[in-house]
């Protein structure tokens, strides 16, 4: 059981990263303050960085014993990310989810924030700072926007299906494959922005499913319970959740509802 004190702590320590760390730097950055990391597509900031040495911080006091798998930190040292499959709680932290949109001084990006205990997500929290929005989701107790219960849906009958799907800079040949089975009547595909956002999107209604191609989870953990949360589901290509562990089946798909979760489903595995 997440304890309402812990959830409103965390709420704070995140606002407060983001406040001394990312926000002094939005539609600031100096040249020498953006790194490639895998190449043009794929970049870090000292915004990113800063971001999630503040939260490894503040999250391990919050909680004791716990321990933080954050992209940085992967990107550092990759054998870190096993701390996920381990026994402690683990923080799952993306410290600028749209790192490329807040580069171009654009809105369009959030800070993630994951806790894990045995494998499942238990709360999480979706922190867009120039939007100045905050989904909290807590497992079994709902998600908020902004302190306002979150819904959903499902689809107006007969509607064409928005699917936010993996930027086409950001995949292979192979998972370009996959997707373009979403190219068909009655579904309307796009790339897809900040990965975070286009999860609260869903939550919120105004996006029917997103259909992603990499399973990294920092990008992914705490926009997949905002959804659950919200009533709506999501499935891999064979039709199992996703796990945060790794393992998936791709590409894998989140949905206002389980029978949209369905169809997109059904579509990509088309291509099996």
């Amino acid at each position: 059981m997440i304890e309402n004190t812990l959830v409103a702590a965390v709420e704070g320590a995140v606002r407060r990263a983001v406040a001394d760390e990312v926000m002094p730097r939005y539609q600031q950055l100096a040249a020498h303050e953006v790194v490639e990391k895998n190449g043009p597509y794929d970049l870090v900031t000292v915004a990113d960085r800063g971001a999630e040495e503040h939260l490894t911080a503040s999250l391990t006091r919050l909680l004791p014993g716990s321990v933080v798998v954050g992209e940085e930190a992967v990107h550092a040292d990759p054998t870190a990310y096993a701390a996920i499959r381990g026994a402690a709680p683990v923080w799952i932290v993306d410290p600028v989810d749209g790192t490329r949109q807040f580069v171009h001084g654009e809105p369009g990006f959030c800070t993630l924030v994951a806790l894990a205990v045995d494998g499942e997500v238990q709360a999480s929290w979706t922190y867009a700072p120039a939007l100045d929005e905050m989904a909290v989701a807590v497992r079994g107790r709902g998600a908020t926007l902004n302190g306002v219960p979150l819904r959903s849906g499902s689809p107006a009958p007969g509607s064409a299906l928005r699917v936010a799907t993996s930027h086409p800079d950001y995949t292979t040949e192979d998972q370009k494959k996959a997707l373009r089975a979403l190219e068909t009547e009655g579904v309307l595909p796009r790339p897809c922005g900040s990965a975070g956002l286009e999860y609260l999107a869903v939550a919120r209604g105004e996006l029917e499913a997103v259909a992603f191609s990499w399973e990294l989870a920092w990008d992914h953990a705490a926009g997949l319970l905002l959804v659950e949360e919200a009533g709506g589901t999501d499935r891999t290509r064979t039709g199992e959740r996703y796990r945060i562990a790794g393992g998936n089946t791709l590409p894998f798909t989140a949905a206002r509802d389980e029978a949209t979760a369905n169809r997109v489903r059904g579509l990509l595995a088309e291509e099996d």
